[in-house]
């Protein structure tokens, strides 16, 4: 786990500005003065983050919105596509308003242990003279590039949610729940896994840290806070909106799998900004993470393929590209810490147990999860989270542990059996705290507005009845 911090300069001189950095965490330190963080900028890092950045955005649009848009049905294609197109736009505007100063300060909060106060709204206090620097080698970032690169991951968590119930939601209402979600759910998440501040190397500075942080969970590029968040929501969305007309009785194929593949495709592309680009640096970890990141996403494909082939006797394009995604979920949160092999074992064991759920979890207790972002996501993701406690361990050619409560940071004892168990803990305030609170907020919006189209404009499709323009003008 690369650990970083953030620090103020130029007209505030040595003020602090305590943040977590992307996917790694934060701590204080005494900054320099303007002249000599600008010197240590790396350029090249800078430019790897930026790419990353694009990279990240690039998995939500186009990537996600043509996976999506390809497996629902031709009436519904466009409605998906704006689905997500616009909630990237929202969550973006949500991101600078308050939600990077929510994710990654304590200053004013109540509950700092939780959630963040409000120091930074409006991106207040960050211009081009404030700098994000790296333990490892006290190197600096622009803080815009960590406000950038972080923004990307708000804006592709919710897009996630919107595949559990695919072909049957409202837009404005939709809309609406994205604020409120990425308010009271993802971003406090982000707080609780990624956000610390210490040790006190100044008199005034506080030395806190996220809940999940503090009992040193471990999550290099979102397991939890993406993947499981986003699955939980989805899987308490399709169950409560309910299922689609005509579910489990009429045909409802895919209605082009060629999209789908060039989706999927898109998303492995990004991805490496994601897991690679978490490490925010350009050197070995980022490599580590980069080789894991394609290498467990193989084997995930592979193994999908096998099991289908097993099974149904010939393997599918569907069942493949779920499985490279379920490979990415897996790999998220162990990306920077496990060996390229073991990361090919974990991607060669993920694919079962999501199709499992998906192929008979699903049928036995009968939700109707449109496009199975539970069980590629959700489950995924918990798969991945558990294991990086396995994956990690030095023994197994892991990372190991970094005990950043000391300056300079030192490798801490690795306990297997006690970290398995922490991430479990992790996976579990996940579940509870996105599972309630999205309910919560569901309940809240059906009452007000109805979530759910009527039953006229379902079958006619929310292309004309929501947008009043269809994907294909034949």
């Amino acid at each position: 786990m690369i650990r970083k911090i953030l620090c103020g300069a130029g007209a505030m001189g040595a003020s602090l500005f305590a943040s977590s950095a992307a996917f790694a965490q934060a701590a204080l330190v005494k900054a320099p003065d303007a002249a000599a963080q600008a010197a240590m900028v790396n350029k090249g890092d800078v430019a790897w983050m930026l790419v990353s950045s694009a990279l990240v955005l690039l998995m939500s649009v186009p990537a996600l919105a043509l996976f999506y848009g390809g497996l629902v049905r031709t009436k519904n294609m466009l409605s998906l596509l704006m689905q997500v197109l616009m909630i990237v736009s929202v969550a973006a505007l949500c991101w600078v308003g308050w939600g990077y100063s929510m994710a990654f300060t304590s200053s004013g909060s109540p509950f700092p242990a939780l959630f963040g106060g409000l120091s930074k709204a409006f991106l207040m206090g960050v211009t081009t003279s404030t700098y994000a620097a790296t333990f490892s080698n006290n190197v600096y970032l622009p803080e815009y590039v960590y406000v950038i690169f972080q923004m990307t991951f708000a804006c592709i968590t919710p897009a996630l949610i919107v595949g559990a119930f695919a072909e049957r939601i409202k837009f404005t209402p939709l809309i609406i729940f994205t604020v409120l979600w990425l308010t009271l759910v993802y971003f406090p998440m982000a707080h609780m896994v990624w956000y610390f501040a210490g040790p006190d190397f100044l008199a005034d500075a506080p030395t806190d840290s996220g809940l999940l942080y503090g009992w040193g969970a471990l999550d290099f590029a979102g397991g939890t806070v993406v993947h499981i968040n986003a699955g939980i929501a989805g899987l308490v969305g399709c169950i409560m909106i309910g299922k689609r007309l005509g579910h489990g009785k009429e045909a409802t194929p895919p209605h082009s799998l060629t999209m789908t593949m060039i989706g999927a495709s898109l998303l492995w592309v990004g991805w490496f900004g994601f897991n690679a680009g978490s490490n925010l640096e350009a050197n070995g970890l980022a490599a580590l993470a980069f080789i894991n990141t394609f290498v467990a996403t193989a084997a995930a494909a592979v193994s999908w393929s096998v099991v289908e082939q097993v099974k149904h006797g010939k393997p599918s394009l569907l069942g493949a590209a779920s499985g490279a995604v379920a490979g990415l979920v897996a790999i998220t949160p162990a990306s920077g810490f496990a060996h390229p092999m073991t990361s090919v074992v974990l991607g060669l064991v993920v694919s079962p147990i999501c199709f499992f759920f998906v192929s008979t979890v699903k049928s036995k207790l009968k939700y109707d999860d449109t496009l199975d972002v539970f069980g590629v996501h959700g489950i995924g993701g918990i798969v991945g989270a558990i294991a990086t406690g396995i994956v990690a361990d030095p023994s197994l050619g892991g990372q190991g542990w970094i005990d950043y409560t000391v300056f300079p940071a030192v490798a801490g004892k690795y306990d297997m059996a006690v970290q398995v168990i922490t991430q479990i803990k992790a996976v579990l305030v996940t579940l509870v705290w996105s599972g309630v609170g999205s309910a919560v907020l569901y309940f809240v919006i059906d009452k007000i507005f109805g979530l759910r189209p009527s039953e006229e404009a379902e079958r006619e499709g929310l292309d004309i009845t929501e947008h009043g323009e269809r994907a294909y003008n034949y």
